[in-house]
């Protein structure tokens, strides 16, 4: 499966912004979906995670109550909403697919997109 992400740009702290990945090439329902981010010098980490009905989701606790994850399995594509912004959210954003169990490890996902870049301004 190919992912293509988009959605990144400068945005204010305290703004919003909306990512968007599409897949093609697979069964999109197949895959659990997972959003990752890389700041620079740091390790690529977990944001958020949505099983392949929808219906299980999970964030990591630094973006709990303020991003949240979603997927729209006709049109092939997962989201991330983003609000209330804030400078320590600036990073290269990535989606990635997973045929195995739902995982906050980028070890278990198969497939990645090429990355967006997120930039919090202060």
């Amino acid at each position: 499966v190919q992912l293509q992400a988009s959605g990144g740009g400068l945005v204010q702290t305290g703004g919003s912004l909306r990512l968007s990945c599409a897949a093609s090439g697979g069964t999109f329902s197949s895959y659990g979906m997972g959003w990752f981010r890389q700041a620079p010098g740091k390790e690529r980490e977990f944001v958020a995670v949505i099983g392949r009905s929808g219906v299980y989701t999970d964030h990591a606790e630094p973006v709990k109550g303020r991003f949240t994850i979603s997927r729209d399995n006709v049109k092939g594509t997962v989201h991330l909403q983003m609000n209330s912004l804030k400078p320590e959210d600036t990073a290269i954003y990535y989606c990635a697919a997973s045929t195995r169990l739902i995982s906050r490890r980028p070890t278990s996902y198969d497939y990645w997109g090429q990355g967006t870049q997120v930039t919090v301004s202060s």
